[in-house]
């Protein structure tokens, strides 16, 4: 089995320590989400002054509004990771070769988001026993995350 870049993804090296910087990586993504929802927040706050607070109802959706443009052009992107992701040293990639695009870059993200509301974070029990420690959505969407280097 070989990446978009045609690099095998059966070598064991590659999921060597993957659990722990998926880990690092979502606390910096995360992080990073937060900081970028303040000036989206401001945002609103004159939205809802304007709109004599009707606006103010956009604050219900400013997680998702942040996260799912970062998440679908960062990991759909050209580096296949997001800041977080590169920072650790992982990215995804797709068992059958191809490049993750935007679109499964958000899948993939709102499947983990909806897996941890729905099935508490116990669903991430599910990276110990897969051989690729692959999560949920890993498994329904046909990604892995790899070491980069």
């Amino acid at each position: 089995m070989r990446d978009g870049n045609g690099q095998s993804l059966d070598h064991p090296r590659l999921y060597s320590g993957v659990r722990s910087r998926r880990i690092l990586a979502f606390l910096f993504d995360y992080t990073i989400v937060l900081l970028l929802m303040i000036p989206a927040a401001i945002v609103v706050f004159f939205l809802g002054i304007l709109s004599f607070g009707l606006g103010w109802s956009l604050y219900a959706f400013l997680f998702p509004v942040v996260a799912i443009p970062y998440v679908g052009f960062t990991m759909g992107g050209a580096h296949q990771a997001t800041p977080g992701m590169r920072f650790a040293d992982i990215r995804i990639a797709r068992l059958d070769g191809e490049k993750v695009d935007p679109i499964l870059a958000v899948l993939h993200g709102v499947i983990f988001w909806a897996a941890n509301a729905v099935l508490t974070p116990f669903v991430l029990l599910v990276g110990l026993f897969t051989p690729r420690k692959q999560l949920l959505q890993d498994l329904l969407l046909g990604t892995v995350v790899v070491r980069d280097r």
